[in-house]
């Protein structure tokens, strides 16, 4: 696929326009690389036609200590597929978007890329919005310059575990919208959202009135919907980084990944 379709360009639109729906965001997460980049737009186009609000371009990293072993696993696969941030940035570039795309990784390879150069070439491919796993808001003021001055968005994570200063740091620096990590997953007894989730979106929402998306552990639609009832949004990553691994096969399995996508969209309205 080539050329560009933009509906919703920012993080902004789109949550402004969810709000209006009175509907939660579905954030979806994927390694580029793990199928063959020149098949990115396909799987994109499928999320999108899913109902898919943000997607999450997983940059491959060598030592992704911060993810689970499906990520983990998938960055492997990508990275010798021969995946690298400049392939990927040219491989999104190329492709049709309908909502926000945001890149996730880590601050290594960013850093051996150029900050600045990082940021431009991200804002030229049409990204959005970025997410780097392991750069702390008070460790990011030269980031956050070259993201803000490439006109794209910074957002950081909080998690249970974090102090009320750090996500005080979190809140300031963070654009776009704050990334709440769910450390224990979402799964709750008798469908409840868990009292660690509950609690951590509570205390950001104490501190901004940015959105707020909940990852790490959803995999279904009674995970999203769950979630749904506190936070803007539901982050899913490890369920379709394994789902497209198993299902998409060059594009034969697209069916399965749209029909499961609609699944959890319809958890957010």
């Amino acid at each position: 696929m080539s050329g560009r379709i933009r509906d919703v360009s920012t993080l902004a639109d789109r949550f402004n326009y969810l709000k209006e729906r009175k509907e939660k965001a579905l954030v979806l997460f994927l390694t580029a690389g793990d199928q063959p980049l020149d098949e990115l737009g396909g799987i994109v186009d499928a999320l999108q036609d899913g109902g898919a609000d943000v997607i999450e371009i997983g940059i491959p990293f060598s030592d992704p200590f911060g993810e689970g072993p499906t990520i983990q696993a998938s960055s492997q696969r990508a990275l010798d597929n021969g995946a690298t941030p400049r392939r990927i940035l040219a491989a999104v570039k190329a492709i049709r978007v309908r909502v926000p795309i945001v890149t996730m990784g880590y601050y290594n390879p960013i850093l051996r890329f150029g900050l600045a150069e990082f940021a431009r070439t991200s804002k030229d491919a049409g990204v959005c919005g970025t997410i780097v796993s392991d750069l702390v808001p008070d460790e990011a003021e030269a980031w956050c310059t070259a993201s803000a001055d490439a006109g794209i968005d910074t957002i950081f994570l909080a998690a249970p575990t974090s102090t009320e200063a750090r996500i005080d740091e979190v809140c300031a620096r963070t654009t776009g919208f704050v990334y709440a990590v769910s450390r224990t997953g979402v799964t709750g007894a008798e469908n409840q959202v868990p009292v660690d989730v509950q609690g951590l979106v509570g205390r950001i929402r104490a501190k901004t009135d940015k959105p707020i998306c909940v990852g790490f552990g959803i995999s279904t639609p009674e995970h999203v919907r769950m979630v749904s009832e506190v936070a803007d949004g539901a982050v899913v990553g490890s369920y379709l980084v394994n789902l497209l691994h198993k299902e998409w096969n060059g594009g034969t399995g697209r069916a399965k990944i749209v029909t499961s996508v609609k699944a959890l969209k319809s958890a957010t309205l």
